[in-house]
């Protein structure tokens, strides 16, 4: 149940921060040019956040260490890009590929763990 509740928490932010970008902040991300930035912040967090959500409901929680890869990779690659987005701190950039490689490590895990099953 802990899972299923980070997993509808992490979801519930993607769609607020969706809207709250383009609503809320629209024309200061489009003024500095940085509204694709928090689109693909937006993107790669939902997407991850149903990821969460599939793997909390599967029975003996086989994956949670994909789970908490994944987890972290949505805070630190969408978290980075969605502080880029809205201070223009470049150098928040070099952070981003360390979020990056968690979620790509939390593919990896469920690659793993699909191939023991077999």
């Amino acid at each position: 149940m802990k899972a299923i509740r980070i997993a509808a928490v992490t979801g519930f932010f993607a769609v607020a921060l969706g809207a709250f970008g383009a609503h809320g902040l629209k024309d200061l991300l489009e003024r500095q040019g940085t509204l694709a930035v928090w689109h693909t912040a937006v993107l790669y967090h939902l997407t991850h956040a149903v990821v969460l959500l599939v793997l909390a409901t599967r029975p003996g929680r086989q994956c949670s260490s994909a789970f908490w890869f994944f987890l972290t990779g949505i805070t630190v690659f969408s978290g980075s890009l969605y502080l880029l987005a809205v201070t223009n701190l470049k150098w928040l950039g070099a952070v981003t590929p360390l979020g990056g490689a968690c979620l790509l490590a939390g593919w990896l895990m469920l690659a793993i763990k699909g191939v023991e099953k077999e």
